[in-house]
């Protein structure tokens, strides 16, 4: 490590308010609360933002403490390379990792896919989320974005086919996925993929509990099936492919743009599809996941589109339609 006594660190929890609530099979929110650190050297300042998850036990003070926590390391000019060996993958990483690639790309004068030595990201479309809640009103909340080529749906178990049903009616040309968010059980497993694969959706994600998915190996799965909270980052890959056709990767859950990138490498090679997946946050958060996206056959990157307010110099949405980040928001 070379030494950069001038790099400053600086971290704090922020609130973002969600346009109206976001519920899934675990529950629903109304706030979005995001982790930002701050990386600056030479006047020059990098970002990073992060979403802890309280599924993994994170939690915004626990994770902006594990953020400062490194505030030694990173002035004596600790860099991505090392910080992957420093901390766990998990959400106070990834805002760290992200801040350090922005700065890098600062400090540099260029692009951050150059200095990765990445194609330029292009724009994609997004899935857009509907939120759990009984069939009727996430089929009227449907109705009103039939018009988006790529919707994500929350299921929640019980009554599930009812749900995917009337969603499929009130948008019959939209291509659907769907996200149970662990709340299937083996019994009820083959109902729900028959009721997914006659409503013709694409993709099913996290059906069962992490770790208690290998019913997954022994049915026919009519609808390719995606893992979320079963895989993490490169070190979880293993094992999956007998139950998973496609890997959800986020950068959360990754700890970060660095590992993200590798892991999408190793998991093409193994045969997996690939999604990019987002919490719900600003736009700060979905910027570095664009380079992912590139090779993304899933593309899940809506959550400044579900706030009430995005932060200043965010992505740009047309529609369904994402598009880079300008170099003001990051990278």
């Amino acid at each position: 490590m070379t030494s950069s006594p001038s790099r400053a660190l600086s971290a704090g929890i922020e609130r973002w308010p969600i346009a109206g609530s976001f519920t899934i099979s675990r529950g629903a929110k109304t706030e979005a609360l995001t982790v930002v650190a701050e990386i600056s050297q030479h006047g020059l300042t990098g970002r990073g933002e992060c979403v802890p998850y309280p599924r993994y036990g994170e939690t915004p003070e626990a994770t902006l403490a594990a953020i400062q926590a490194m505030q030694g390391p990173l002035a004596a000019g600790m860099d991505r390379t090392a910080l992957q060996a420093a901390m766990p993958a998990g959400a106070a990483r990834n805002a760290l990792d992200c801040a350090l690639s922005d700065l890098e790309a600062k400090v540099a004068g260029q692009r951050i896919w150059n200095l990765l030595g990445r194609p330029a990201p292009v724009p994609c479309t997004t899935a857009y989320t509907i939120s759990l809640a009984v069939p009727e009103a996430m089929a009227e909340a449907t109705a009103k974005v039939a018009h988006r080529p790529l919707l994500k749906i929350k299921l929640g178990g019980h009554d599930d086919g009812a749900r995917i049903a009337a969603v499929r009616k009130a948008a019959p040309t939209s291509e659907l996925i769907v996200d149970a968010n662990e709340a299937w059980t083996e019994a009820d497993l083959a109902a729900n993929f028959r009721a997914c694969a006659d409503a013709g959706v694409t993709l099913i994600e996290q059906p069962l509990p992490a770790g208690k998915d290998d019913a997954l190996s022994r049915i026919e799965r009519p609808v390719a099936v995606c893992a979320d909270e079963s895989v993490h980052d490169r070190a979880s890959l293993a094992g999956l492919r007998d139950r998973y056709d496609a890997v959800n990767i986020k950068l959360d859950k990754t700890g970060g743009l660095t590992e993200a990138l590798a892991m999408a490498d190793a998991a093409r090679a193994l045969g997996f599809e690939i999604m990019i997946g987002c919490m719900v946050a600003t736009s700060l958060s979905m910027a570095p996941a664009m380079l992912i996206a590139q090779a993304a056959r899933f593309v899940d990157l809506d959550g400044p589109l579900l706030l009430a307010r995005d932060r200043d110099n965010g992505l740009r949405y047309d529609g369904s339609l994402v598009y880079p980040p300008d170099a003001a928001l990051w990278g």
